[in-house]
């Protein structure tokens, strides 16, 4: 009894249909063009949208039928891509947990969405609901996968597209998977859009021929699976002591677009700004490590390149601007706040006029699961 209900369970993620049990509720296509119920948010979904709409335009061969949006409410001033990418094309949109009625859709696609589908809704798609996710999977599951693989050093990443299964992210079956090469010193941004273009290209790939691609489907690996959580306030907080300037450059390269790195400068919060390799100043950092003494944190100007210079775990890390009350040109720094002067008349103890690593205070959680980090200054 036991095994005819595992394996009557099992059936329900049949071929091509998700849950099989959920195809009554809309009549099954054989063959494009397909009916399509998009979910998604940020700009790496919006490629995804822009493709289903070309799809949809196609003279011929045409690949989606219908095609109609949910999406997330935005407190951003200007909301959010895919919300306004919906409107300028004239498509119908559902802002969640709004989604209208499912039950006239052959596929649900996702795209940079952040919330799990319930099992109910993903019953409603004879098709299930396929996923463009920007990264090898099992690597790199998760909502921020493209800046973890910046944040890590990976040279090496992908996309994948996957089937949906309920209460997980990202674990479902792998229908189509390609690898692409990080460009050197490539920033999260950048990244995105490269991969935002080849994820939207494997869809459509996908869609020309869905029954066949959903019967060639593979479960993931169980080996190799590393986690992407969200990009947090903590993560912006340099720590001189323990990183290296390799290190501190690939968080910049992350982060930068998002939220500026962070440090302390005589006790108050510093936010640092374009970042530059200074890595060809050996004479001159080695001349100043020997000459000062330097520690990590240690910064020091260089009139020529207009930069403060400053000293990692291993190496130096240049920064052209930085925000200290106000927004200041490492020329405006020097002078306010390294200058000899400054440094003789100065009440502060030897060693403090340096940067130093900004702590927060562990991270509260919300009653709706949201990270709430409260800072230390």
């Amino acid at each position: 009894m036991r095994g005819r209900i595992l394996r009557a369970w099992r059936g329900r993620w049949s071929l091509g249909r998700g849950y099989a049990s959920g195809a009554a509720e809309a009549p099954r296509r054989e063959k494009p063009p397909w009916r399509v119920l998009f979910f998604g948010t940020d700009g790496f979904a919006a490629e995804t949208l822009l493709a289903l709409q070309a799809a949809r335009e196609a003279k011929s061969g045409r690949l989606v039928d219908r095609l109609e949006v949910v999406t997330l409410h935005s407190q951003l001033p200007k909301g959010l891509p895919v919300k306004s990418c919906a409107e300028q094309l004239k498509l119908p949109i559902h802002l969640w947990p709004d989604v209208g009625l499912c039950d006239h859709f052959d596929v649900g696609v996702v795209a940079s969405f952040g919330r799990l589908l319930s099992e109910d809704l993903i019953l409603k798609f004879p098709y299930g609901v396929l996923n463009v996710h920007p990264s090898c999977l099992p690597r790199w599951r998760g909502p921020a996968p493209i800046i973890h693989t910046v944040l890590h050093g990976d040279t090496v990443t992908g996309v994948t597209i996957m089937q949906i299964r309920p209460k997980r992210f990202d674990v479902g079956p792998i229908i189509k998977q390609e690898t692409f090469t990080v460009p050197p010193c490539c920033s999260a941004k950048e990244l995105e859009s490269m991969l935002s273009k080849l994820g939207a290209s494997m869809l459509i790939s996908v869609l020309k021929n869905l029954p066949d691609s959903l019967r060639n489907k593979t479960e993931q690996p169980k080996e190799g699976a590393t986690f992407a959580p969200k990009a947090s306030i903590a993560m912006s907080c340099i720590q001189w002591e323990e990183q290296t300037s390799e290190q501190i450059m690939r968080m910049h390269r992350a982060l930068g677009a998002m939220m500026p790195l962070q440090t302390l400068w005589m006790g108050t919060t510093v936010k640092l700004l374009d970042f530059v390799e200074v890595e060809t100043l050996h004479d001159h950092n080695d001349r100043l490590a020997a000459e000062n003494g330097t520690v990590p944190g240690s910064v020091f100007y260089h009139k020529q390149l207009q930069t403060l210079v400053i000293r990692c775990k291993e190496g130096w890390v240049g920064v052209k601007a930085v925000v200290l009350k106000k927004k200041l040109t490492a020329a405006d720094f020097y002078n306010g706040y390294l200058h000899p002067w400054f440094q003789q008349n100065s009440k502060m103890t030897p060693g403090t006029c340096r940067f130093q690593t900004l702590k927060l205070a562990p991270a509260k959680r919300s009653r709706q699961g949201t990270l709430l980090h409260v800072r230390n200054t």
